[in-house]
C-alpha cells in the first residue's frame, strides 16, 4: 500500500542541497519548511538547491508559498536559481500559473540522482503559529503574479480579519 501521507526528505552533500517532498504535502508541513528555509539561509558552503517534486501527489498553496521562501532564503548566495524537478503535468502546469518560473528553473528529470536522503521531523504547531505561516505563505504567493494576487487575496483579508480580532482591543 501506498503511503500518501506527506514526507520531506533532505540531503546536503559537496554544496548540492536537495529537497524532496514526498505524497500529500500540506500546511502541516510548513513548520519544517519554514526551519528549513531559515537553516537554508545560513547553510555555509551552499552552491545548489534542487527541490524533487516527483514523487509529490499534492501540494497545497500554503507549502507552495513556503517552497517560495525556501527559494527567496537562498537567491544572492547560490549562482543560479533554485531547481524544482517536476514530472507531474499537472504540479507543472500548478507551478507554471503560481510563478514560480520567476524564482526556479523547472525541469522534469534530474541531471544525477540523489542519494542519501533522510526524513526530516515534522514541527508541531498550533492553531496560531498555523495561521500566521498560512498567511506568509499566501502573502508571498501574491508577490510572485496577478493572476496570484486575485486568487489569494480574499483568503489574506480573511485571515488577517481574523488575526485582529484574535488580538482583541
Amino acid at each position: 500500500m501506498i503511503n500518501h501521507e506527506g514526507r520531506i526528505k533532505a540531503a546536503f552533500a559537496s554544496g548540492v542541497f536537495v529537497l524532496k517532498l514526498c505524497g500529500d504535502v500540506r500546511l502541516t508541513l510548513c513548520a519544517t519548511l519554514d526551519r528549513q528555509a531559515r537553516q537554508l539561509a545560513e547553510t555555509p558552503g551552499l552552491e545548489t538547491l534542487i527541490i524533487d517534486l516527483r514523487d509529490t501527489t499534492n501540494v497545497d498553496s500554503t507549502a507552495l508559498g513556503f517552497l517560495a521562501k525556501v527559494a527567496m532564503a537562498v537567491q544572492g548566495r547560490v549562482s543560479e536559481p533554485p531547481t524544482i524537478i517536476a514530472d507531474n503535468p499537472d504540479v507543472q502546469r500548478m507551478l507554471d500559473v503560481m510563478g514560480f518560473s520567476r524564482i526556479f528553473t523547472l525541469v522534469e528529470s534530474p541531471i544525477t540522482e540523489t542519494r542519501d536522503l533522510h526524513d526530516l521531523p515534522e514541527i508541531p504547531t498550533d492553531v496560531e503559529e498555523t495561521r500566521q505561516r498560512v498567511l506568509e505563505a499566501h502573502r508571498i504567493l501574491m508577490r510572485l503574479n496577478e493572476h496570484n494576487r486575485e486568487e489569494f487575496q480574499p483568503l489574506v483579508e480573511m485571515l488577517e480579519a481574523q488575526q485582529a480580532a484574535s488580538h482583541g482591543p
